[in-house]
């Protein structure tokens, strides 16, 4: 009898442990699996159950939630797609999410911890659950006048404070419409979404900071530049010398500068003339004496070689290591392996216009729970001291100098001191250029710092100029944010 007795009581111990494993297993580790899985309705109806808070820019909605007559009871609307798609990002059914719609997902949708009372409250109440509302630091104002600046041309621009890191405008073209990725039709969402990623215009790539970078050309000029006043070995009047061609060491490869003459008159260039009229060859000199890890331990201090969240992740702007003699003399003009991002670049022009200090860059003001309470709100964080306030002086007076009598000059307001560095980046034997222009206004009291980058040589190849096509961009928008 104790022999039978300990037999079924050995099978249901052993029936308790498989139990409590397969519901361990169930409720811990494959609950995100099961709770993402396309055939699990419980959870897709679910999602769609609470009116999802809208996203707001200047207190109006640019996606929110409309009833729908269907299970899904809210369809997600977006009254200005295109114009603001790179940043709302598209919310479907069930085949996920982008831009702040998933970074801030939990807030929108009512389910962060934040939100739990709010939640209780409304069981409690027998009120409509409700997400809360994301308001955004973009100015309408500014984020038209940068889109209607980019025009046609493929590629993007940001417009940054460089005081506090507000983002006031993003940009990026091509761009698509999310509200064709909102329908309650996932056979219609998976069709519109391929045709995305199959158009080799890119138009799913927010391009201001993310996708595949370019290099930065001469914009990181003054990466390379604040390298050397921050070593304390150079100032802007140390000079290399000056010739018109200048054959790598280690390499049968030539460089020159884009006038394929001498950068200014005499047998030496200073450091400022370089980065003023945008000069290679002197700046090669620099890269090699300094040496890559110095210029690599600076490009850090702007943010290069890691993720940026503005709360969107930015791809990381690289320059790498292991750089060899001749690569790191063309890392100093901004090419080899270097690539960076519009929101990397303006960083950059963010550290020089704030004396040396670089604020984090953000594009929310606020999260509002649905009873108006602010659940969070805008504090400026510091990114990192980047360089010196003596090092930032010196590099606005080169850019001042750029634009006033410089390669940059194309991006001169009337009546106003602009700060400016271009850029012409190579992509390869025939390939079309890239075309940069970075920079701020006022220069004595920067209100507004703008990076845009024009893709393809601006549809002309390699005849395509930054000065020609993206300092005048960059000119429109930081006019936009003056005459307001």
């Amino acid at each position: 009898m104790n022999r039978e007795l300990k037999r079924v009581s050995t099978v249901v111990l052993l029936m308790f442990v498989s139990l409590f494993i397969s519901s361990s297993v169930i409720q811990v580790v494959t609950a995100d699996s099961l709770q993402a899985d396309g055939r699990n309705v419980r959870t897709l109806y679910a999602s769609y159950s609470a009116e999802r808070g809208p996203i707001l820019v200047n207190g109006e909605p640019i996606a929110l939630s409309q009833p729908a007559d269907d299970e899904f009871k809210f369809l997600r609307v977006y009254p200005q797609g295109e114009l603001y798609a790179p940043i709302t990002g598209y919310l479907t059914l069930n085949q996920g999410n982008t831009g702040i719609e998933s970074a801030l997902n939990d807030y929108l949708s009512g389910s962060s911890n934040d939100q739990f009372f709010d939640q209780v409250n409304a069981i409690l109440t027998g009120q409509k659950p409700t997400g809360a509302a994301v308001e955004l630091t973009i100015d309408p104002v500014i984020q038209q006048a940068a889109w209607d600046a980019l025009g046609d041309y493929t590629g993007a621009v940001v417009a940054i404070k460089p005081k506090t890191g507000e983002i006031i405008a993003m940009v990026s073209k091509p761009t698509f419409d999310p509200n064709e990725l909102a329908v309650h039709n996932t056979g219609a969402v998976i069709d519109t979404y391929e045709r995305l990623l199959n158009d080799p215009s890119e138009p799913l790539f927010n391009r201001t900071l993310a996708g595949p970078l370019n290099p930065p050309g001469s914009t990181f000029k003054l990466v390379a530049a604040a390298a050397a006043l921050e070593s304390g070995n150079y100032t802007a009047e140390s000079a290399f010398p000056n010739p018109a061609e200048l054959q790598l060491p280690e390499s049968t490869f030539k460089i020159s500068n884009a006038n394929s003459g001498t950068c200014g008159p005499g047998n030496t260039a200073t450091i400022a003339t370089a980065v003023r009229l945008s000069c290679n060859i002197p700046m090669a000199e620099l890269g090699d004496a300094l040496g890559a890890s110095v210029i690599r331990e600076q490009a850090n201090k702007f943010g290069f070689n890691e993720s940026v969240s503005v709360p969107l992740e930015s791809t990381p702007s690289v320059y790498p290591r292991a750089l060899d003699r001749p690569q790191t003399m063309l890392s100093a003009f901004g090419q080899s392996s270097v690539r960076a991002s519009p929101l990397q670049m303006a960083m950059v022009s963010m550290a020089i216009a704030n004396s040396g200090t670089l604020m984090q860059p953000n594009l929310v003001e606020s999260v509002v729970a649905s009873d108006l309470t602010t659940i969070q709100s805008f504090e400026p964080t510091v990114f990192s001291q980047a360089i010196s306030p003596q090092t930032a002086a010196a590099l606005t007076a080169i850019m001042v100098a750029g634009v006033n009598n410089g390669a940059a000059s194309s991006a001169r307001i009337d009546g106003v001191e602009v700060a400016g560095k271009t850029g012409t980046a190579e992509n390869g034997q025939g390939e079309p250029y890239t075309l940069w222009f970075t920079g701020f206004a006022p220069a004595n009291d920067p209100e507004v710092v703008v990076a845009v980058v024009v893709e393809d040589g601006g549809g002309l190849g390699q005849s395509g100029t930054s000065s020609g096509i993206s300092a005048p961009i960059g000119r429109q928008v930081l006019e936009a944010v003056l005459n307001k």
